[in-house]
């Protein structure tokens, strides 16, 4: 990989998160029959909060400003993991899918100690829904990735998404794990239908009731963090669906998925404007809807590697 794609990779993962929630917000506004904020507005919004103060409680330790800082590190290490323009990525070793699942992990851990070192149990609620959802949707991404590699015979992320849509099983594979996929979104960056990063209701709020009492710059982390994931998880995304391969068409490879992870975020405002939150019971059968997902996939990845032989 040559200096330049690096370079490239590394602006796209630091700059591509705010325009994408940009795009979401304005793809909502237009649904609503408004004009919406700006599609650079999050810019605006993160320099204001870089400004302010942190606020401490009194009960805290260190561990609550290492929340964030780590949620943040974590999700910046996994980006380099990920083919975020197409078939590349700076860090690219042998299952390094596995190292990308437990970098999230980890900055989920981080993120949940916080909110349970201000010693709220309003907070320690909300810590015990996300570990709760996230248990069910670790398998599902693991299974995801697991039937991906199957499919390509490949241990690489770089090589995971290459499955295409040539047979009727390629198909069922890539869209079954594109809807894992669309699932985990959803859920690692806290987007309706699973909550809802714009309200504040306290019986209803996931992982927005674990960052209450982290302002400026943690708080700044923390939305950046969760913009990087939705970035992340559209590339994925974009990726299945990409007929370009990078091995032909480099340039155009990366244009048509850049296009493509755009076109996600358009998707995600959709899903955002025609369909209510669901009920807190409700939503571990949304996870396990993934699952199923992954679970069909790998069938059809089966069959299509049995018929082949």
């Amino acid at each position: 990989m040559t200096p330049l794609v690096t370079l490239a990779h590394l602006a796209a993962l630091l700059l591509l998160p705010v325009p994408m929630v940009g795009v979401i917000n304005r793809t909502k506004a237009l649904w609503a029959g408004r004009k919406g904020p700006r599609l650079l507005q999050g810019f605006s919004d993160l320099r204001r909060l870089l400004r302010k103060r942190p606020v401490y409680s009194a009960v805290t330790t260190g561990l609550f400003a290492a929340g964030p800082l780590v949620l943040l590190a974590t999700t910046l290490v996994s980006g380099l993991l990920a083919p975020l323009l197409g078939g590349f990525a700076p860090l690219s070793f042998p299952y390094d899918f596995v190292v990308f699942a437990y970098l999230w992990g980890l900055g989920r851990i981080f993120l949940m100690i916080s909110a349970l070192d201000t010693g709220s149990s309003f907070e320690g609620m909300g810590a015990s829904r996300e570990a709760t959802y996230a248990a069910l949707l670790e398998p599902a991404l693991f299974l995801a990735f697991g039937t991906l590699a199957a499919a390509t015979g490949t241990t690489s992320f770089a090589g995971l998404l290459d499955v295409g849509f040539g047979s009727p099983a390629q198909a069922v594979t890539s869209l079954g794990t594109l809807l894992t996929l669309f699932i985990v979104l959803q859920v690692e960056t806290a987007r309706v239908p699973v909550d809802d990063p714009a309200t504040h209701l306290e019986l209803t709020m996931v992982h927005e009731v674990m960052v209450l009492d982290h302002s400026g710059p943690d708080l700044a982390a923390v939305q950046y963090a969760s913009a990087m994931k939705l970035t992340l998880c559209a590339a994925l995304i974009a990726g299945l669906l990409n007929p370009v391969r990078a091995a032909g068409a480099p340039a155009l490879a990366v244009a048509v998925n850049l296009v493509l992870t755009f076109g996600v975020a358009v998707a995600v405002g959709f899903v955002e404007s025609l369909v209510a939150r669901l009920k807190l019971k409700v939503i571990p059968q949304y996870v396990l809807v993934g699952g199923v997902s992954a679970a069909v996939a790998l069938l059809a990845t089966a069959w299509m590697q049995g018929g082949s032989r």
